[in-house]
């Protein structure tokens, strides 16, 4: 009869936690494919405006890269603010304003003002990030929650293999009512945004008891989950949080992934472009190693999940990230460096999905909010090295490799750094039991 029982339950949380995933999942998945587009549909416009606007490739590099600069500074103070008002409300302003200031890019013409438009871009988005995944970890138990945030993740990799062949056909629309082709992208891919904040508006809720569409026994159910798992760990602020060796060491690990991630993501299509011509066959091509990271990225955090090894999967996610940018660099055709490329998207971005699934065991409430913005925040200046580096190599050297090289030696750096995390978390998991 208890096993009956047991399994009965085991059976309605899942059907639970499945109609909260879709009715999440789908706005949410929307917002970041369309936040990671606006940060690297960049790349696809230096094709042509880099030229128009007389941008070098370290002034284009510095303004790819400020975006993130602005997007630390402001991610603790929105995340504390989400807390406050509740995620449903915040996240969909972050959604709004950052449409808007995508579109505003359109109006760039020089150097400066691309600067100022990226640094507005990436005030208008601070937080949104950090304040979705404390929002799913708010919502989803932690042996649910790897799988819950590869779903989510997936927008990035998608928004690669849908945005790279979207703005190549963006770009052919030059001169269509006297505008150059780089400026409908940014309207065309930047506008939309708005409109998802307002859906978010009516799909979001900041907790079960607020959730009109969950019936009185399945908004019973979720909060004895969420509840259970309350009680299993300390509540911490955030001047406790910042004194957890592990949050910082997590911050450096997501800083060395994210290197390789956006300094890959925005230099693609300019890599590419020295063996393609057309931006519609830059933007197909660019696609190929982000439809492999989708598979991989789910499968792999399927894994984790069901093993419970969430740091070593971690670190051999990482690896693979170095691996690839090593044959890249050293590869002497098109197709070879191709698959470096792969190799090196299919790591970091399945160790972004598996990453996330990990701070939400360390922190709770207030504290929570503040951390994962606080881990975010460090590692967004990866978001301004990677591209960075790669611009400055590339004036420096003529060639990509170096700066390929680079990020592959900061992603060794990061596996590395998984062994003193390990080592954290025994020691906090015996002051546990001992207490």
């Amino acid at each position: 009869m208890e096993q009956h029982d047991n399994l009965a339950r085991a059976e309605a949380e899942r059907a639970v936690i499945k109609k909260v995933a879709w009715r999440f999942l789908p706005v949410l998945i929307l917002g970041y494919l369309l936040n990671y587009m606006d940060r690297t549909n960049v790349g696809f416009a230096a094709l042509t405006m880099n030229k128009d606007l007389g941008l070098t490739a370290s002034q284009f590099g510095f303004g790819a890269g400020i975006f993130f600069l602005a997007y630390s500074l402001f991610e603790v103070p929105s995340n504390l603010m989400l807390f406050r008002v509740g995620a449903r409300l915040w996240l969909a302003r972050i959604m709004i304003t950052w449409g808007l200031c995508s579109a505003v890019m359109a109006l760039v013409i020089g150097p400066y003002s691309y600067y100022a438009a990226r640094l507005l871009l990436g005030l208008s988005e601070a937080g949104f990030f950090p304040g979705v995944t404390f929002f799913l970890s708010s919502w989803f138990p932690a042996r649910y929650r790897t799988t819950i945030l590869a779903w989510f993740l997936l927008a990035v990799p998608l928004s690669s293999l849908v945005g790279g062949p979207l703005s190549g056909a963006l770009l052919l629309l030059d001169g269509v009512w006297g505008m150059a082709g780089w400026k409908w992208m940014f309207l065309v891919e930047g506008l939309p945004t708005a409109l998802v904040g307002i859906w978010a508006l009516y799909v979001l809720a900041d907790s079960p008891g607020k959730a009109a569409w969950l019936s009185p026994s399945e908004r019973t159910l979720m909060n004895e989950m969420l509840q259970g798992e309350k009680r299993a760990k300390p509540r911490k602020d955030f001047a406790t949080a910042l004194r957890d060796p592990r949050v910082h060491v997590l911050a450096l690990i997501q800083f060395g992934f994210t290197v390789g991630s956006y300094g890959v993501g925005v230099w693609m299509p300019l890599i590419l472009k020295q063996f393609l011509s057309s931006p519609l066959e830059i933007g197909l091509v660019s696609a190929i190693p982000y439809a492999f990271a989708c598979v991989a990225m789910l499968l792999w955090a399927k894994h984790s999940d069901r093993t419970g090894n969430s740091l070593g999967n971690l670190g051999m996610s990482c690896a693979l990230g170095a691996v690839g940018l090593a044959f890249s660099v050293f590869a002497h055709s098109t197709v070879a460096s191709m698959v470096g490329l792969t190799l090196a998207l299919v790591g970091v971005t399945s160790a972004r999905a598996i990453f996330w699934a990990i701070p939400g065991r360390i922190m709770t409430g207030v504290g929570a909010a503040a951390g994962f913005a606080y881990i975010n925040c460090i590692a967004a200046l990866g978001g301004f090295a990677g591209p960075y580096v790669i611009g400055w190599a590339k004036e420096e050297t003529g060639s990509f490799a170096a700066g390929l090289g680079v990020m592959g030696a900061v992603l060794v750096v990061t596996v590395l750094l998984v062994l003193p995390l390990r080592h954290f978390q025994r020691q906090a998991a015996a002051a546990t039991s001992s207490t």
